[in-house]
């Protein structure tokens, strides 16, 4: 028979509170300012490569789409960005980086009534003091075992933390928005997987969903948790 589950891992950004809105609205201020000299949905594209290309550089988060909004409008404008134009750029990422924490329904009270019968381990990525301040802002930081800020969640990131902090990954559950980050690579190491969709997801934190899976889940939102757990 199976052991029983004795450890949760949840993700931060757009699983417990709102993340990628604060994307969308500065895509849509860096396209207004570069609108003319090239189409938004060309932008979009360029801005898209940039951040794939600089991930392994600069790693998730608020800094490095920075950067690679930066580096965007010195390629579609051929060298020839204002310095105004590079110092907006520069205002919208620190106001990123300073915007409130809103927690999404159910996080909090989902939380509080798992607290004492699993361990649970706040698992997200990106940028390191930034993932710092949302936590302290938004009041859940007690209710957690653990707390992991990873480069990157790969199916050795989940079984080097549930090793550590639980009784193994096959004991395990990680809960969270991303198919390609907290779903298929805690399913390859051998535990649960939750999808809990959000409606605005990163193009590159999309993937298949591990539809055969035994361990594949997708709850609409986290108060239908509890009946998974049960």
């Amino acid at each position: 028979m199976a052991k029983p589950l004795t450890m949760i891992g949840f993700d931060a950004d757009d699983t417990l509170w709102h993340n990628e809105h604060y994307f969308v609205l500065t895509q849509d201020r860096f396209a207004d300012l570069l609108r003319d000299h090239t189409a938004p949905e060309t932008l979009m594209d360029r801005l898209l490569v940039a951040e794939r290309r600089n991930i392994p550089h600069y790693g998730f988060g608020i800094k490095g789409f920075t950067l690679s909004m930066i580096e965007t409008a010195i390629d579609v404008t051929d060298g020839k960005v204002p310095a105004p134009v590079i110092a907006e750029i520069l205002d919208a990422g620190r106001e990123m980086l300073s915007h409130p924490v809103d927690l999404l329904p159910h996080a909090q009270e989902t939380l509080e009534a798992l607290q004492g019968r699993y361990k649970l381990v706040l698992i997200t990525k990106g940028d390191l003091l930034d993932q710092e301040r949302k936590l302290a802002l938004s009041g859940l930081r007690d209710m957690f075992d653990g707390i992991e800020i990873v480069s990157d969640k790969t199916p050795a990131t989940y079984t080097r933390i549930f090793n550590q902090f639980g009784d193994g990954a096959e004991r395990g559950m990680m809960v969270g928005n991303s198919m390609k980050s907290d779903v298929v690579p805690m399913v390859d190491a051998g535990g649960w997987g939750i999808h809990v969709p959000h409606g605005q997801t990163w193009a590159l934190e999309h993937a298949d969903a591990p539809d055969h899976a035994p361990r594949f889940r997708q709850i609409a939102d986290l108060s239908e948790l509890e009946q998974i757990l049960s």
